[in-house]
């Protein structure tokens, strides 16, 4: 057992990254904009991909990874037991009409 707490997801949060949210808020562009453009050329370019689209959430980005997939109306989808709930809500999103719960027991 650990003597400490162990925080699950603590992000490191400096002023660096404190200063970019600043500059964001202050151009005026809270949404899709030139950061964004920037951003998704540099990951393109980076993964040498032919496109790279950002999209608000993690959620956002598996509901269109399902559709580019071709899942649909009664296909069926294993997903995990232990997830978040993103991932069985975005085979249910996409319109198929059953998906199945994986429990893997390692001993």
């Amino acid at each position: 057992m650990r003597s400490s707490y162990l925080v699950f997801g603590s992000p490191v949060i400096e002023d660096e990254e404190i200063d970019e949210v600043v500059k964001t808020l202050k151009s005026g562009w809270i949404g899709t904009g030139p950061k964004v453009a920037r951003f998704e050329e540099e990951f393109r370019e980076y993964t040498g991909a032919k496109h790279a689209i950002a999209v608000a959430s993690c959620t956002a980005g598996l509901h269109l990874s399902v559709i580019a997939l071709g899942i649909g109306p009664g296909d069926e989808v294993i997903v995990p037991v232990l997830t978040f709930a993103a991932t069985a809500n975005a085979v249910i999103h996409s319109g198929a009409n059953r998906f199945l719960l994986m429990l893997i027991y390692h001993q």
